[in-house]
């Protein structure tokens, strides 16, 4: 089973939101067939706390303009190293450079399809 189209939608708005506050390395990750828990990973970078603060902000913003609710956030406090935000069908992963080349995410889920975004980066 692949993500559904809603969550693909609501992977999409994360991601343009991420690159309007010049997140850097923006990908989205199918993980449906991996996870019950939920359909798409998108991550992304911030040069600093600041930066991963302001990404998140944006992304709740432009997630909440379409009606889709934060079920949880982790990490926002203090220096904001690596923040995860619950939206259910969408897991949001905003970290700061160092942190993600380190734990690199994309490796750990490189066997699952992605999910093309790049295509948003030119809406800033």
């Amino acid at each position: 089973m692949t993500a559904t189209p809603e969550s693909i939608s609501k992977a999409r708005v994360a991601a343009a939101a991420a690159f309007e506050k010049v997140a850097t390395s923006v990908v989205a990750i199918d993980v449906s067939e991996r996870l019950v828990l939920t359909d798409v990973f998108v991550v992304a970078s911030g040069e600093t706390g600041r930066q991963v603060r302001a990404i998140v902000d944006g992304i709740d913003e432009a997630l909440h303009k379409e009606g889709v609710r934060r079920i949880r956030r982790e990490g926002y406090e203090g220096e904001a190293h690596w923040v995860l935000v619950d939206y259910g069908d969408i897991i949001v992963h905003v970290q700061q450079d160092e942190d993600r080349e380190y734990y690199a995410l994309e490796k750990l889920w490189g066997d699952c399809p992605s999910i093309d975004v790049s295509d948003l980066d030119g809406e800033r």
